[in-house]
């Protein structure tokens, strides 16, 4: 199918990137590749104790690349595309007299399958017979699992067992399921056939029971003729559902629409039934084996970048999100009491049990404010859905009040100055350790307690009277002097910060600051922000611009904050030199948030609900059906 070259939505290219890590990630819910990537992974299942707790490498039938053989004597011409209004991925071979392609897809309604397809077209009369082969690297092992083949079930390969080692020391050990079709070594359209189509189906579950009703759910559509036309059908509905897109220039569109394409490949169809979140991580199910995008562990991320798109767009989606934090809370209590204190900290880096798996104790012990960002998720979601049932009868509450218990008891009493004070905590710009009141924690621990007792109100409980003398009384940094919010006790203006920090406050945390302090942090910190911060940094200062009404300085920084993309596939990198983690969700989030809640002005309930656009040079135009803009 030929594209306009200014079609922002599919990804062309005739070379595939140097680097591996930015090939076109393959995702949907449960599984997660990337295109010629010998691993697959499956959400939710880690190997290794404590702070090694990763995720497991189960091998990828899917690792299968189209060749054509060199006895062709044609010039072929090569072609990959992503097209994100299908989700699927394609390589094509085109001579003279025969096309062949290749089609990768993470099934879209069908989560435990992934699916390649390969086909050959005759395009010259003739009758001889058009081979293609078919490389592939695939072994049956993995340094995760323990791995056994099993007998052949329906004419497909099984493979089947554990993780190796749990994330703590006696828990279960996670057991891993896969049937998949074994692939030849090369495909032949037959002598006088015109053309053919083989499918090649991935199925993997927990149970072989799991494989086994996923595998006949595939083969029944199928056999209609429907396995892609169901996944690709469900894509459209998804699009018509909820898209975003601008007035401007292609390079911007094209960050919009793979921004939004890679957060929504990682989220279930809305609708979908039973659905169990295992959390978002930095870096998407394509990535976190052992030493990779953070070994796929979810952190703030999940909750203060990538939660507010999700609720405009996927409020059942945000739901199951809010849900992992719940079902992680028992590790989160464990936590704080392993510090010596009341309530739930939440892991800096969580997994599956949510207790802390950093590798690195000082960011586990000190990054507290992971906690203020769990609970403004919960705030912003309750305020925009009203679902009191998630607070009254599903676990809302005992994460709210929890996290209120562990700030009351983590505070110091400072009899000099007559304030709390929250001392020896690393914020997010981690340049900065062990300092005292970081400004933004302690807003977000304001914050959390007066959710917390306006939630018990509305929920008909008591509210401990320390929750709201915490939040009245705790310090929040200021100079008054030079009109700005230091972002600890004794930070000096100039001192370089890692990434956005202070300019948070005010959007996407509320708090209320007059025009000239909002300018005058916006002013202090982008002259001390490191330029080689992470993605999601400049897309706050773009919000920041926008609020003041300066389209000028918004603009530049909301290009700035699309300057991540790398080519062809526009796979985002955390950091502007290429390192860190790759498909950064947490950049995109940032980024879709500049242009859903910057741009367009619009504000829910959390910030008082207004709409004041700021449409630097390009008018922002917001598609929605399913998500809540229009309530």
């Amino acid at each position: 199918m030929e594209h306009h070259p200014e079609d922002p939505t599919v990804f062309t290219t005739h070379s595939l990137p140097r680097d591996p890590r930015l090939l076109a990630p393959v995702t949907n819910a449960y599984l997660g590749t990337r295109v010629y990537h010998d691993t697959l992974h499956v959400n939710g299942v880690y190997s290794g104790v404590g702070g090694h707790a990763h995720r497991a490498i189960l091998p990828s039938p899917v690792n299968t690349r189209l060749e054509a053989p060199a006895e062709t004597g044609e010039q072929l011409t090569e072609t990959f595309v992503l097209d994100t209004n299908t989700g699927s991925f394609m390589h094509t071979l085109e001579g003279l007299s025969f096309r062949v392609s290749q089609r990768i897809y993470a099934h879209r309604t069908l989560p435990h399958l992934l699916a390649f397809s390969v086909s050959i077209e005759r395009l010259a009369p003739g009758s001889w017979p058009i081979t293609v082969l078919l490389h592939s690297t695939f072994s049956p092992e993995s340094p995760d699992l323990d791995l056994h083949l099993g007998p052949d079930i329906q004419g497909f390969r099984y493979l089947y067992g554990h993780t190796l080692t749990p994330e703590q020391p006696g828990g279960p050990q996670q057991e891993v399921h896969m049937l998949w079709t074994p692939v030849p070594s090369a495909l032949t359209l037959g002598k006088g056939e015109e053309d053919s189509t083989w499918d090649f189906l991935t199925v993997v579950g927990s149970s072989q029971a799991q494989v086994r009703a996923c595998l006949d759910e595939a083969l029944q559509l199928q056999d209609q003729g429907t396995l892609y036309i169901a996944h690709a059908q469900a894509w459209a509905q998804l699009w018509a559902g909820c898209g975003l897109d601008v007035v401007g220039p292609l390079a911007l569109r094209q960050a919009l629409r793979s921004s939004l394409y890679y957060l929504l490949s990682a989220l279930p169809q809305p609708g979908t039934q039973n659905y169990i979140c295992h959390g978002l991580s930095p870096g998407g199910l394509s990535n976190g084996s052992q030493d990779e995008c953070y070994w796929g562990h979810i952190f703030w991320d999940q909750d203060l970048w990538m939660f507010p798109n999700i609720l405009m767009f996927h409020p059942e989606a945000a739901r199951a999100i809010l849900e992992y934090r719940i079902r992680t809370l028992g590790g989160a209590l464990e936590n704080a009491r392993s510090l010596g204190y009341q309530g739930a900290k939440f892991a800096w880096e969580s997994a599956c049990s949510g207790l802390e798996v950093c590798p690195e104790d000082i960011y586990g012990v000190q990054e507290l404010h992971v906690n203020g960002a769990v609970v403004l998720a919960f705030q912003l979601y309750y305020l925009t859905t009203q679902d009191l049932q998630l607070f009254r009868e599903a676990g809302g509450w005992d994460v709210v009040s929890a996290v209120a218990e562990f700030w009351c008891s983590r505070v110091e009493w400072s009899s000099r100055d007559k304030e709390y004070h929250l001392k020896g905590v690393m914020p997010p710009d981690e340049y900065h350790s062990g300092v005292n009141n970081s400004v933004y924690t302690n807003v977000l621990v304001q914050n959390s307690l007066r959710f917390a007792a306006a939630l018990a109100q509305d929920l008909g409980l008591s509210v401990p009277d320390q929750w709201l003398v915490v939040a009245d009384k705790i310090k929040v940094p200021f100079d008054p002097e030079r009109n700005f919010h230091p972002e600890f006790d004794g930070y000096a203006p100039g001192e370089e910060v890692k990434q956005a920090d202070v300019v948070l406050l005010g959007y996407p945390v509320p708090f209320q600051l007059s025009p000239d302090v909002r300018r005058k942090n916006l002013e202090i910190y982008e002259a001390a922000t490191s330029p080689q911060g992470p993605a999601m940094t400049w897309s706050m200062f773009a919000v920041g611009w926008m609020e003041l009404k300066d389209p000028t300085r918004a603009r530049s920084f909301l290009d700035r904050s699309f300057a991540y993309v790398t080519e062809p596939f526009k796979v985002w990198t955390e950091n502007a030199d290429g390192s860190g983690a790759v498909n950064f969700l947490t950049g995109m989030g940032g980024f879709l948030q500049a242009v859903l809640f910057g741009c367009s002005g619009f504000r829910g309930c959390l910030w008082s609900a207004s709409l004041w656009p700021v449409l630097p040079r390009e008018q922002t135009q917001l598609h929605h059906h399913r998500g809540l803009l229009d309530r």
